[in-house]
């Protein structure tokens, strides 16, 4: 455990306070992309199979059953919490990823050990759960600073990780090297670039962030 894995999971945890109380203080999930949870959802499940078989430590186990039971809760106030599911709309929140992300991601198992199956599913599925919520927001274009909060601070929780990454290849007696985790660790760290730039912006002119507009998706 170095430092830049602790702030990525504090950041992760964070993002996921966040979003609660944004769902439970404004009574609505305007903004927010239920299928991006439910993509993280089947990623903790697939990621965290080791809870039945294998104890790392307390912060380890409290850390993944944390992550699934706060998805599964956040899950819940979208879906089935009322006044807050009322608010929900499956229209625009419509990004198929059991068409578009799912099956490139189960391809990429056919390069790895069978026992890794699906610890390395959930890597890749990680790499492209954010673009639901992405979608969804390009559709918006105008977000409120609460979500627009939420997804950068779930940008930077990737980030940290990179650095941990970073850190421990120079730093550990037997250097870190997993191909699959930098190359997904890339392309979710690119896929936040976009909005990064448009909340820098934002933020630098004292306006509210609105995407720009690039046809429909």
């Amino acid at each position: 455990m170095n430092l830049f894995r602790l702030t990525g999971d504090t950041l992760h945890l964070i993002s996921m306070y966040i979003l609660i109380m944004k769902l439970k203080r404004s009574k609505n999930c305007i903004g927010i992309s239920c299928r991006m949870q439910e993509l993280y959802l089947i990623v903790f499940l697939c990621r965290y199979i080791d809870l039945f078989f294998m104890f790392v430590s307390v912060y380890n186990t409290a850390m993944k059953i944390t992550f699934i039971l706060t998805t599964i809760y956040t899950i819940y106030l979208i879906r089935v919490k009322l006044p807050i599911s009322q608010t929900y709309n499956r229209k625009v929140d419509s990004f198929k990823y059991e068409k578009y992300l799912i099956p490139p991601c189960l391809v990429f198992l056919f390069f790895v050990n069978f026992f890794f199956i699906l610890w390395t599913f959930s890597i890749w599925l990680e790499s492209v759960a954010i673009l639901p919520q992405l979608v969804l927001l390009e559709k918006q274009r105008e977000v409120e600073n609460i979500t627009s909060h939420y997804v950068i601070t779930m940008g930077m929780y990737r980030a940290f990780y990179i650095l941990n990454w970073i850190y421990r290849f120079f730093f550990d007696v037997k250097p870190f090297i997993n191909v699959v985790v930098w190359l997904a660790g890339l392309i979710q760290t690119l896929l936040y670039i976009d909005f990064f730039y448009y909340f820098a912006l934002a933020k630098w002119y004292g306006k509210k962030l609105v995407l720009p507009f690039n046809g429909e998706v």
